[in-house]
């Protein structure tokens, strides 16, 4: 009986953001043997401006979602035609957040990959709050195109470290993407103290994950950044490396924050020309210090 192809999902709002989200899916679906699902979702705050951006005057969802299914075929032929692999699309109504972590769950996709600004008037409706809740409750990596210019590949991903506890299985999902396209990783702590003890730890923990990743085949160095902001530095540094990826795990925190992401998970998430791909863990019990941030 044959397998059914991963999927990688591709949020879908029309703006030329949309489009770059979607031109980086290309090679991921290469490299993870994976068909594109466009999604769009109708949301009933953004449904007088889509029934304008398709010049109609009909308030009736099935005129509306005719209009939205030639523009997704359209993308979807262009890309065909551009990458050669396989698209599928979708229309589902709801909050955005939620019918993308659904649709995720549903077909089980491999990644999430979405533009997290735009020029169009769907900009401040999709970025921000919808862009956080799909990535604190997505059951796959997501990937976060804020930048206008990539490169096609991933030579180079930066992976930050700090002190707080993580997991062997997180590290593992850094090596499996990098894997994917033959990376170096440059894993990066920033430091803020003098504390001997603290350094010391940092570097133990630094020494360990530069080893692990070495160990699975894989180019991979450790440096140290001077800095107070950890997500400017963060950014600093993997524009100086020029960074292809940078890779985040972000903590489900209920008693800390809304939407469950650190402040510094948050403000690179906003804040990065380079994509961002953020993983979240999975509550387990053990005893590994991996520590990312």
């Amino acid at each position: 009986m044959s397998t059914a192809k991963q999927q990688i999902i591709v949020p879908i709002d029309f703006s030329e953001q949309s489009k770059i989200a979607l031109s980086q899916s290309y090679n991921l679906a290469r490299m993870t043997q994976s068909d594109i699902t466009l999604l769009h979702v109708i949301d009933e705050a953004l449904f007088t401006s889509l029934l304008h951006v398709f010049s109609s005057n009909e308030q009736q969802e099935e005129l509306l979602r005719t209009g939205i299914q030639t523009k997704l075929n359209e993308f979807a032929a262009d890309a065909r035609s551009k990458s050669g692999l396989t698209f599928n699309t979708r229309i589902e109504k709801g909050k955005i957040y939620d019918v993308v972590t659904e649709v995720a769950e549903e077909l089980n996709a491999s990644f999430i990959v979405m533009g997290t600004s735009g020029e169009s008037s769907l900009k401040k409706k999709f970025i921000g709050s919808n862009a956080v809740r799909v990535i604190s409750d997505a059951p796959c990596p997501v990937i976060t195109i804020k930048g206008k210019q990539h490169n096609a590949g991933c030579n180079t991903i930066v992976l930050p470290l700090d002190l707080s506890k993580e997991t062997k299985e997180k590290v593992n999902k850094c090596v499996e993407i990098a894997r994917f396209f033959g990376s170096t990783v440059k894993v990066m702590s920033v430091i803020d103290t003098s504390d001997e003890f603290l350094v010391n730890k940092l570097e133990r923990q630094m020494n360990h994950v530069v080893a692990f990743i070495q160990e699975q085949g894989l180019q991979s160095t450790g440096e140290f950044v001077n800095g107070r902001d950890i997500s400017d530095s963060v950014l600093a540094y993997s524009k100086g490396v020029q960074a292809d990826l940078i890779i985040i795990m972000t903590q489900k925190e209920l008693e800390w924050t809304e939407f469950f992401i650190g402040t510094e998970s948050q403000q690179i998430i906003n804040a990065s020309e380079i994509p961002v791909c953020s993983i979240r863990p999975i509550a387990r019990k053990d005893t590994t210090e991996f520590i990312i941030t």
